[in-house]
């Protein structure tokens, strides 16, 4: 939930810059792959840096709302 937040809130993103406390890289690339297999998030590779978007288009015509509240949870913390 929190990359998915980091994403809905801020946008496109490298790995290394979300916003997510005390996980490994090894825990982070995980998450990360599953959200990508999942089709939660978007890859967009330049050069050696992958960039990732979370697919709000795509998120909100399969899920409407979704985004919306994921965006409400993470102003709840």
């Amino acid at each position: 939930m929190k990359i998915a937040y980091c994403l809905a809130s801020s946008g496109e993103k490298r790995c290394s810059a979300f916003e997510v406390d005390h996980i490994s890289k090894s825990t982070l690339s995980h998450h990360v792959k599953m959200l990508r297999e999942a089709g939660i998030i978007q890859p967009r590779i330049e050069g050696k840096q992958h960039f990732y978007s979370l697919r709000k288009d795509d998120l909100n015509t399969r899920f409407p709302g979704l985004v919306d509240m994921i965006l409400h949870t993470g102003d709840l913390e």
